[in-house]
């Protein structure tokens, strides 16, 4: 257990509140409350627990847009979870109260268990018990030396075995383990050491992702410019971004082709060629998920990727009003259905809208019965691309100058385009085929189909110091576990008779330990004292049940 499940008996506790408080007294009572282990435990429960909506709710500066599709998909439930934050958890204000307090309750725990242990490595050790054959393991012998020469005997035996020995009345008593209460501190030093690395990196760094296109004709440079979203810290400085620019060139998928998951990617591998700085030599790098490029302070990570279908859109006119691959974002991890708005608001006689569903390996499933039912997609790989859109015209939402996703069809001010009997019009296309689109409103051309990359890349000035609270919280976890603090006696005193009754006592003050470990050591010492007479001694050793 650590020392946050075992409160030691010099650690301060949570008290009741005493009646007629001065503004004074209920501020002291106050700092005792938060200070106290109790407050610490509830405290580091609640940051647990308020990290869960951070790993169940998509984050919008992780994934931007996950938290789009989750708005779109979840329309009354997105501005209540707005206005709790809960798209923002770790910078939210609740959480990082919560934070604080326990950086202040830590602190204001370990400061005075800091004062304690250090008077208490000052402390000389107890002095012996006057009867020494009441305490669980204990042993006496009869010898003929001289009481000072057992006792000198005794000293330098228990200062070999790095006891802490202190001449008594006759007595001498030794102690040591102090380094289970400095494991206990360490450990607690390092939980704030944790604590300051990752809000050095909340404050100081920023985390931005951008999707991008396979080719050498797309490439990315790190500035704020070239970013589809950007978090940065509350005292970010923008002069800290490294130069560097990069783009892929190669996107390699290894498909399962057998079991429950056939079809899903098992690993995929992007290849960038990078440049460190302006002008610098372009190297390469195997992208993969989990093994980021590190370069400087920054990471830059592999977290997805999808299909981008080539259309090109010509209005009414014949005139080319949008060309170029679009893309689609995944609805389902395993077929890799994807779903993408086309905007063509340049079009004449009036702008185009496409919204639908793009297939890698298109195939129509069966009811129970044995009928065709819906569309959909059997393999993530693009075996069989089929794309099925919808067509609407009218006022996109483009002209006025607002804001708007480009994942996003405005469909306020448009209307659906319908057959000649009412049916939606939809478009249903493989590479290379074209489709007319009714009332001489143009048409769409499926001309082939590239990938895209999701990548993230994020600069955490505080990890390393985060990553050596985490080590020094180790060692210290280790050290309050397997260091035992323990006492020795040894008392030596002339008989009636001429001979010297020597007594050995031991005490364990930790508990789990092993007893026979304890009557070991209890009895390597007694042997150590004895010496060669042996013959002369008789042992009385009690042994811990």
């Amino acid at each position: 257990m650590t020392d946050l499940q075992q409160r030691p008996s010099d650690d301060r506790q949570a008290t009741a509140l005493p009646p007629d408080l001065t503004v004074r007294e209920l501020g002291r009572w106050t700092w005792r409350q938060l200070t106290s282990m109790r407050t610490a435990l509830v405290l580091l429960l609640l940051l647990a627990l308020a990290a869960i909506p951070g790993s169940v709710i998509p984050q919008e500066d992780i994934d931007s847009l996950a938290v789009s599709q989750w708005r779109d998909d979840h329309p009354r439930l997105a501005p209540i979870w707005d206005r709790l934050d809960l798209f923002s958890v770790y910078g939210s204000v609740w959480f990082s109260a919560i934070y604080l307090l326990l950086m202040v309750s830590l602190v204001g725990c370990i400061i005075p268990r800091l004062l304690v242990y250090a008077r208490a490595l000052r402390a000389r050790p107890p002095r012996a018990p006057r009867h020494l054959s009441r305490l669980p393991e204990s042993a006496s012998y009869t010898t003929g030396d001289a009481p000072e020469a057992v006792l000198g005997r005794a000293a330098d035996v228990l200062r070999g075995r790095r006891f802490r020995v202190e001449p008594d009345d006759g007595a001498v008593a030794a102690e040591r383990g102090y380094l289970r209460e400095a494991g206990n501190l360490v450990f607690h030093l390092a939980v704030i050491v944790v604590l300051v690395g990752v809000a050095a990196g909340s404050l100081f760094g920023y985390k931005g992702g951008v999707i991008m296109l396979n080719g050498e004709d797309y490439g990315f440079s790190n500035n704020l410019t070239q970013y589809d979203d950007f978090a940065p810290g509350a005292l970010f400085d923008p002069d800290v971004m490294e130069p560097f620019s990069f783009s892929i060139t190669d996107f390699q998928v290894d498909w399962l082709t057998e079991g429950q998951r056939a079809g899903m990617a098992r690993e995929f591998v992007a290849e960038l060629a990078y440049e460190t700085e302006p002008g610098g030599g372009t190297k390469s790098y195997d992208l993969k998920v989990n093994h980021p490029l590190t370069i400087g302070g920054t990471d830059v990570f592999l977290i997805g990727h999808g299909y981008a279908p080539v259309i090109t859109v010509r209005d009414g006119e014949g005139e080319v009003t949008k060309s170029g691959p679009v893309v689609f974002l995944p609805t389902n991890a395993q077929t890799f259905e994807s779903f993408g708005v086309v905007k063509a608001p340049f079009a004449r006689p009036e702008q185009i809208g496409l919204e639908g569903t793009f297939y890698p390996t298109f195939a129509m499933g069966e009811d129970a019965e044995g009928n065709l039912s819906m569309p959909g997609s059997i393999w993530g790989d693009a075996l069989d691309p089929l794309i099925s859109m919808s067509v609407w015209t009218g006022d996109l939402g483009v002209d006025d100058g607002s804001a708007s996703s480009v994942y996003v069809l405005d469909k306020a001010g448009a209307t659906q385009v319908t057959e000649a009997d009412g049916r939606p019009f939809r478009l249903d296309l493989r590479p290379g085929e074209t489709a007319k689109l009714p009332d001489g409103l143009g048409t769409v051309t499926f001309d082939g189909l590239e990938r895209w990359n999701k990548i993230q890349i994020s600069r955490s000035p505080g990890k390393l110091v985060a990553l050596a609270g985490v080590v020094l919280a180790l060692l210290g976890l280790l050290g309050s576990l397997f260091v035992r603090p323990r006492r020795m006696w040894v008392r030596a005193r002339r008989q009636d008779d001429g001979t010297t009754l020597v007594e050995v006592a031991r005490l364990d003050r930790s508990s789990g330990g092993d007893p026979e470990d304890g009557a070991a050591e209890l009895a390597a010492v007694v042997a150590a004292l004895q010496g060669a007479d042996d013959d002369t001694t008789t042992s009385n050793e009690k042994e811990q049940p």
